[in-house]
């Protein structure tokens, strides 16, 4: 492939030959350029112009174009590249019509409003539209800010509210299906196996939990039942029996429980969860060492 000389990349090498450009350029065949070429090396070879300054410039560019037109390869790089530089030309072309276009409008409007002269009809209907747009946008912001608003302490009132009665009634029923369990040390030692066992003839019993830390004499447990009614009956029938070792007290007192139970001794405890509930601290102790004294 010949090389090409500098600059040409600006060049039109078709034209160069007198042969037409673009897409018709490309579907010439080689003895179409041939032919072209002879032509113009007859006409503008160096002897044929002797007083011509640029005739050798000239005529070593035109052996240049047609080294390149006559080479299979070269040409198809040279007719790719003079393909993208019309395409380029043709969107310049209509970019350069928009702006064209747009600066007319804009110096016409400009005119218009130095004059105090109305806009046309269709300027002035898409200034009404965007202008109708965004009052509706305003309003529905509006509207949705109103409601977001208005909504949100409604929601997290009744969403408190519902809490609170939840964790209360959960709390009173967790706390009426709890004994209060004591006894002395001389009197014998009781596991949470064995509790579980003596507590079972009243109902199920759910958990068994024995304090870590208790006093020299005495020792304690809260033993959970599966009811109400199972809470009852063990309190009545364990304190009855003058034989049992243990003091038998009801966590949640109330009008169903025994009489000696007074609700304003009751530890203030939420609700209990699971095996794995804390012990209660040395006021529960106290409280079942009271009752024990006065048993």
């Amino acid at each position: 492939m010949a090389p090409s000389p500098t600059g040409a990349d600006e060049i039109d090498h078709y034209k160069v030959l007198g042969l037409p450009s673009g897409e018709e350029g490309s579907r010439l065949n080689a003895d179409q350029i041939e032919k072209a070429y002879k032509t113009q090396s007859r006409q503008r070879h160096p002897d044929k112009r002797p007083d011509d300054p640029n005739a050798t410039a000239d005529f070593q560019l035109l052996r240049a174009s047609y080294d390149i037109l006559r080479d299979e390869q070269s040409r198809r790089v040279f007719d790719a590249k003079l393909r993208a530089r019309r395409e380029k030309e043709v969107r310049d072309s209509a970019r350069d019509g928009k702006r064209r276009k747009l600066a007319e409008d804009l110096e016409k409007r400009e005119r218009a409003a130095d004059r105090g002269e109305p806009l046309d009809a269709a300027e002035m209907e898409r200034k009404r539209e965007k202008n109708v747009a965004n009052e509706l946008k305003r309003e529905l912001d509006a509207f949705l800010n109103r409601n977001v608003r208005g909504s949100q302490p409604a929601a997290a009132s009744a969403s408190t509210s519902r809490e609170e009665k939840h964790d209360k009634s959960e709390g009173k029923s967790d706390k009426d299906k709890i004994l209060k369990v004591s006894w002395e040390r001389t009197l014998g030692d009781y596991s949470a196996t064995r509790l579980r066992e003596i507590f079972e003839k009243f109902g199920k019993v759910e958990d068994v939990v024995i304090r870590s830390k208790n006093s020299k004499n005495k020792k304690s447990a809260l033993v959970v039942m599966s009811s109400k009614d199972a809470v009852v009956a063990a309190t009545r029938l364990m304190c009855g029996d003058v034989s049992n070792p243990l003091l038998v007290l009801p966590l949640q007192t109330s009008s169903d429980n025994v009489p000696f139970a007074e609700a304003n001794d009751e530890p203030k405890v939420n609700k209990i969860v699971g095996a794995g509930f804390s012990d209660y601290e040395a006021s529960i102790l106290k409280k079942l060492q009271q009752r024990g004294a006065k048993t």
